[in-house]
């Protein structure tokens, strides 16, 4: 067991002390259980695509090493350095995203994907936490000393990345952005006047959505009438669960993966509940609820509002992809093709989360004696 005295002043000894313990457990766990669903999951979606058996799971095994590094080495940033780092990386981000659009693979319909020395890559995942932080620099700058019209850019960013978004399309995405977006800006001070005016225009924006996208219009009639539509990976995904009650089938035993065609991805929860049942299901959203939770408890007594912003958007990005992940599982809400947090298969969506994830550990450490500005 790793042990540091509380005057080590090194570097490893300083986040040591400072950086949340539990909620580091708590992600290495969703990381364990991630991997094991993969395991369990990818091996027939593999043989499906022509590749070998472990080609999907190996993939993901060698990513995890990578993640685990993003998490440690961004937890032990300042926020001064964190702020560099979200900027360079949100601008770099947001050029390959609009790459996409004139040199992306297109995949069911949407061109998200962008090829880089031989690994695939999606850039819009890394917009959702860089967008997070620099919007919440942005905004608290807008109530700092100096007169920058933070609000203004802020707001300038939003519509440029949803704009990219939708042209790809990504609704879903666009949803997620909108919402953290929305939410940093009611904690910011936003007037009760432009809270219900934007409320207003995401129901518009909803409902012009709906008529604007033939993949938004079927999927939202397929969940409002089940014969309008097909609902093929719905009806198999609670049959799934279903079948797995409360202890599950046993490890290896479950048999949706071997008819989803998505069920390393965006229905590993129903490949969790067919072979390890509602409780391993419940665990895993007991752990989604105590990574936001925890986090938000930390800001309780911070005084820092980039840091309030800045965190409260990145937890908020994390919760709503997990929520939104599970729901269409469940045929809660419309299907959407969006992975669960740090369980489902994915290079992009998992480095990406790590790099939140290991925002929101370095923006939550305890500062006293950290040389952050106030």
């Amino acid at each position: 067991m790793i042990t540091f005295s509380r005057t080590d002043t090194s570097l490893l000894g300083r986040w040591w002390w400072t950086v949340d313990r539990w909620m580091i457990l708590a992600l290495a766990i969703l990381l364990f259980c991630g991997a094991i669903l993969v395991l369990a999951a990818s091996p027939a979606v593999s043989q499906r695509l022509g590749l070998d058996r472990f080609y999907l799971a190996r993939h993901h095994l060698v990513m995890l090493p990578v993640a685990a590094a993003i998490i440690f080495g961004v937890s032990t940033l300042s926020l001064k350095s964190l702020r560099r780092l979200s900027v360079i990386a949100f601008v770099v981000a947001l050029a390959l995203t609009a790459l996409t659009l004139v040199a992306g693979s297109e995949i069911k319909g949407a061109t998200r994907w962008v090829s880089i020395a031989g690994f695939s890559l999606q850039p819009s995942e890394f917009l959702k936490p860089t967008f997070a932080v620099v919007a919440a620099w942005l905004l608290a700058a807008q109530h700092g000393k100096q007169s920058i019209p933070g609000n203004l850019l802020c707001t300038a960013l939003f519509g440029i990345v949803a704009a990219l978004l939708l042209m790809q399309p990504d609704l879903g995405m666009t949803l997620i952005v909108s919402a953290t977006w929305f939410a940093q800006f009611f904690l910011a001070g936003l007037p009760i006047f432009w809270v219900a005016l934007l409320f207003g225009g995401g129901i518009a924006g909803a409902t012009g959505a709906y008529f604007a996208f033939g993949h938004v219009r079927e999927r939202i009639d397929s969940f409002l009438d089940p014969a309008t539509g097909d609902r093929y990976q719905v009806e198999r995904s609670l049959e799934a669960f279903m079948n797995g009650g409360l202890i599950g089938r046993g490890p290896g035993e479950g048999t949706v993966k071997e008819v989803l065609p998505d069920a390393h991805a965006d229905f590993i929860f129903a490949v969790a509940g067919e072979e390890f049942g509602i409780l391993l299901c419940l665990l895993l959203v007991a752990l989604f609820a105590f990574v936001v939770l925890r986090g938000m408890s930390r800001l309780m007594n911070e005084q820092n509002l980039f840091v309030l912003l800045a965190t409260s958007g990145l937890l908020t990005t994390f919760g709503l992809q997990a929520i939104i992940n599970m729901a269409s599982a469940l045929h809660l809400v419309p299907t959407k093709g969006m992975t669960l947090p740090f369980i489902s298969y994915g290079g992009s969506s998992l480095l990406s989360l790590s790099l939140a994830m290991g925002m929101v550990l370095a923006l939550t450490r305890r500062r006293a004696g950290l040389g952050d500005t106030p």
